[in-house]
């Protein structure tokens, strides 16, 4: 079988149903917001159930595609708080998740930048978090992330092959440095389990340690 035919297979191993491609055609109407991957989806969801996830952060809310997963994958107690600077994309994620059959006090929406909203978050209060935002600010949020994560909860990270060009060492835009920064960051970090999957554009991940 050949990688394409691969990648494919893994990419529809698990099917979408009609509210997560009703958030993908969300997505593709407004612009802006590129909704992750089927196979990332499903690997987020596997994340937030195997820390029987209770709190998670997203930062990029995008239409809801990446939240739907999240939070099937979450205990039926949790709470996701979702993070985004555009209030219509999180206009589109609250009815992504209503669509989906998440109640309102499920989700709690806040816009801003995420440079400005982590801050104010609880250390140490969160299973997982996870990010999709400003590729420049992928350094950042790790470092919000370590701070907010409880011990045996995870970081992870969507886009981290970045079209190819993480690995292709000609590619120095500021997005790809950033990512390749990020990488190298928690690849390095003693404090963390790292691993990176070949989904999607690619989702680097990593466990805090206890």
């Amino acid at each position: 079988m050949s990688g394409q035919a691969s990648t494919a297979y893994i990419e529809e191993y698990l099917p979408e149903d009609d509210a997560l491609a009703s958030a993908r055609r969300n997505a593709a109407e407004v612009g802006g917001a590129v909704p992750v991957a089927p196979g990332v989806g499903a690997a987020l969801r596997f994340i937030a159930s195997a820390v029987s996830a209770r709190t998670v952060v997203e930062i990029g809310t995008g239409c809801g595609t990446s939240g739907i997963w999240l939070l099937r994958g979450m205990r039926r107690d949790a709470v996701l708080t979702s993070v985004d600077v555009d209030p219509e994309h999180q206009r589109l994620a609250r009815l992504a998740f209503a669509e989906a059959g998440f109640p309102a006090n499920r989700c709690r929406l806040i816009t801003g930048r995420a440079a400005e909203v982590l801050p104010r978050l609880t250390d140490g209060a969160y299973d997982l978090v996870f990010c999709d935002a400003d590729k420049q600010e992928y350094p950042d949020y790790l470092r919000e992330a370590l701070r907010l994560l409880r011990p045996g909860g995870v970081v992870a990270f969507d886009n981290a092959l970045w079209e190819g060009r993480v690995a292709d060492p000609r590619a120095n835009d500021p997005e790809t440095a950033a990512i390749r920064e990020v990488c190298e960051q928690v690849r390095q970090d003693q404090r963390l389990v790292p691993m990176l999957l070949p989904v999607g554009d690619g989702l680097l991940a990593a466990v805090k340690r206890a």
